[in-house]
């Protein structure tokens, strides 16, 4: 039963960091396709993400230690089982050739491996039906294709991370695999018939006419990381410039740059950008300098917070494991758990005992005080719009996603500004 567990505490601790990397690119591909992030389809996304993970983990896991010589602990391995219907032959002789539903079943260890096997790739059968409403082919594929980069990744040793294969490549775990995400498509059956379409969740949601707060929090997430990056370049440039003044003037001038100067020449921020936002008056006209000027001053703190919260997060991902004893006594990948949680405990402890620790919580408390107050705000207004949307006059205008351009009822757009999108409220949605 550990040699099961083991994998599935693993992928547990792999995830959230995995989860908080992708969301980012994941919001931006979602917003930009369907136009709206519904928690169904992110739920199904990282659903489908954990269980590809587990599944990855229960291939590796467990690693064996680095004393281990594997191409002496596992000579037999280097040569791949090629034969199908190896597995029937391990259960009759795991049986000792009697049929008993004990012997052959029960306590038959071979066959559960065979069960298990088949089993493994039944979830992504069942993702491939409900997320991505393809066909059984499409499932089999997937399913042979899994299993494949899987026995491909324990024959190559892990990609060449050991000498030599620690697990054996057997056809019959491919064969099963495939077999698996086959059986996941076609018990699904029924459930996906009475579930709705992923597409008629984002029309219903799309119909409310409003932009998503989300798809404007990850634009403005997108700008505050490109405006942290160019303040470091503009900072590393300024400060080895010999007789350069104080750098005091690069976060401003590059704010100004970003929000004012980029917005108005090209009608939106570069993060608004990849959103497929852009920036006008409720009157649907282009905002003048002023107007924008006016934005970014009215956006620039939540824009500072950011900033400063993106700081600390780097901070946090480098100073962290400087909290790690690294003496590396357990060779046991379990460790690996462990470890985590030992790094964990001893940084929120100094977080706690120490007055700079105390003084980043206070720090943290009121940026997220600060943010949740504005997305209150925002909440709260009867057209989802910011403060310093209606004290500037300049809002966020949705053009057409992805998926709104390649419907076959979309209209002809009326401007070449805003073209329409996928429901009747899309097309005035900043409003």
């Amino acid at each position: 039963m550990d040699a099961y567990l083991l994998p599935i505490r693993i992928a547990a601790l792999l995830f959230p960091v995995l989860a908080l990397l992708m969301f980012v690119p994941t919001a931006i591909v979602l917003y930009r396709r369907h136009g709206v992030m519904t928690r169904w389809r992110v739920l199904s996304l990282y659903g489908g993400v954990y269980y590809v993970l587990t599944a990855l983990c229960m291939t590796i896991v467990p690693l064996p230690m680095p004393s281990v010589d594997v191409c002496t602990a596992f000579p037999t391995f280097a040569n791949p089982q090629l034969t199908p219907g190896v597995a029937f032959s391990d259960i009759w002789k795991e049986a000792h050739h009697r049929v008993t539903l004990d012997a052959v079943i029960l306590h038959n260890s071979a066959f559960w491996q065979t069960v298990f096997n088949l089993i493994l790739l039944l979830p992504l059968g069942v993702l491939v039906r409900i997320h991505f409403r393809r066909s059984l082919v499409a499932a089999t594929m997937a399913g042979f294709t899994g299993s494949l980069f899987f026995e491909l990744t324990q024959y190559s040793g892990l990609w060449g991370l050991y000498e030599c294969p620690y697990r054996l490549f057997a056809v019959d775990d491919l064969i099963a695999n495939t077999a698996g995400g086959a059986l996941g498509w076609a018990v699904v059956g029924p459930l996906a018939r009475l579930l709705p379409a992923l597409e008629a969740l984002d029309d219903r949601a799309l119909a409310v006419g409003k932009l998503p707060l989300g798809r404007r929090a990850v634009a403005l997430l997108v700008d505050v990381i490109g405006v942290e990056l160019l303040i470091g370049v503009v900072t590393g440039i300024a400060a080895v410039v010999p007789g350069a003044a104080s750098v005091l003037w690069v976060p401003p001038s590059v704010i100004a740059l970003w929000f004012v100067v980029i917005a108005w020449r090209t009608g939106a921020t570069p993060g608004k950008h990849l959103l497929l936002l852009r920036l006008a008056t409720a009157e649907d006209r282009r905002p003048s300098l002023a107007q924008l000027t006016l934005r970014a001053v009215a956006l620039s703190p939540l824009v500072i917070v950011g900033v400063a919260m993106l700081h600390v997060f780097v901070m946090g991902l480098i100073v962290g494991p400087l909290f790690l004893d690294r003496t590396g006594s357990s060779g046991d990948t379990s460790a690996l758990f462990e470890m985590a949680g030992e790094m964990g405990y001893r940084v929120v402890a100094h977080i706690l005992t120490t007055g700079t620790g105390i003084v980043l919580l206070l720090f943290l408390a009121g940026c997220l005080t600060l943010i949740g107050s504005y997305a209150r705000a925002v909440r709260r207004h009867p057209s989802g719009l910011g403060p310093h949307e209606t004290l500037s006059g300049v809002q966020n205008h949705a053009c057409a996603h992805t998926r709104a351009r390649t419907r076959p009822d979309t209209s002809t757009p009326k401007s070449p500004d805003l073209a329409p999108l996928a429901t009747a409220g899309d097309a005035r949605m900043g409003k």
